[in-house]
């Protein structure tokens, strides 16, 4: 009797391409939840340089409580345990071909994930980051030690930013791209034009920002292309006694350095939702109370996510 079943193909003769094509469509969730265990065929599909260009994890958000003491933040156990259980099972399935790596701005890390991640993702170009809280300084310069060809790098604001910059001066000689979602103060700006005085895109958008310091950047920043300050709070602090003001245009001195930039993104209408969010959040932006994914969009393109 012939034996109906010897034309049957099985999972393990589905073509690599095809599969891969599938593969494209699905989330970080559905990429480790066991496709790479099915056969070999779809191992090789679940291992294909096209899926993991980009490891987007910003899908995963901590579980966290504010507490009063330092970190001042406590991940739920089981959140974290997750967490890490997504970014081991990517990263062996990428086998190094991570160029940009995206992590949720409520995503709270800690030095031994981040440097587990440096080390598996040594092609990495583009990064952003997750909360501070929980990375120490010796975490964050191990990490960009290992990232040599780092080129952007959208993160939270920092409260002492000169260690960071001057570690990505001295590691990353192709950086050319930053966004900080946070106050840019003086001292920010300062640090910018010592350590990065080669950077070509800087966004500050939604954000409160000194004329003084967005002076300092126009003036340190010779090779600065493209400037986003759209939806800040733009404030003039002069000497005591007087009182800080809220600009509501900008003046001839910050246009006269400005005029040299080939991109330069403002917007401070009274009429725009966004300038409204962030003048109600005083320049500190509750992403939490908006849009999910709001917290993603930048008008300069090569920064949006």
């Amino acid at each position: 009797m012939e034996d109906t079943y010897s034309g049957l193909r099985t999972w393990n003769h589905m073509d690599i391409d095809t599969l891969v094509k599938i593969f494209q469509n699905l989330n970080i969730f559905e990429l480790t939840s066991g496709v790479g265990h099915v056969c070999r065929a779809w191992r090789l599909a679940a291992c294909d340089p096209l899926l993991w260009k980009t490891l987007d994890m910003s899908l995963l958000k901590s579980n966290y409580i504010k507490i009063r003491v330092k970190p001042y933040i406590y991940v739920d156990d089981q959140s974290d345990k997750t967490f890490t259980r997504v970014l081991k099972i990517a990263l062996n399935l990428s086998l190094g071909n991570i160029s940009t790596l995206i992590f949720h701005y409520d995503m709270y890390i800690k030095d031994e994930q981040l440097t587990y991640t440096a080390k598996r993702c040594p092609r990495l170009k583009r990064l952003v980051m997750p909360a501070w809280n929980l990375i120490r300084k010796t975490g964050i310069c191990q990490a960009v030690q290992m990232w040599k060809d780092l080129e952007s790098l959208t993160m939270p604001s920092i409260s002492n930013p000169p260690y960071l910059m001057e570690e990505i001066s001295k590691s990353c000689s192709k950086f050319s791209e930053l966004k900080i979602m946070g106050p840019c103060n003086v001292l920010f700006a300062s640090t910018l034009t010592k350590f990065l005085p080669n950077l070509k895109v800087l966004s500050l958008r939604c954000s409160i920002l000194r004329t003084d310091a967005l002076i300092i950047i126009l003036d340190g920043l010779k090779e600065l292309e493209v400037l986003n300050i759209s939806h800040c709070v733009l404030v003039e602090v002069p000497p005591p006694p007087q009182a800080r003001r809220v600009l509501r245009e900008l003046d001839e001195p910050i246009l006269e350095r400005a005029i040299r930039l080939k991109k330069f993104l403002t917007c401070m209408s009274e009429s725009c939702i966004m300038c409204q969010r962030t003048r109600n959040d005083e320049g500190l932006i509750r992403w939490h109370g908006y849009e999910e994914d709001l917290w993603k969009v930048d008008e300069v393109s090569s920064l949006a996510i």
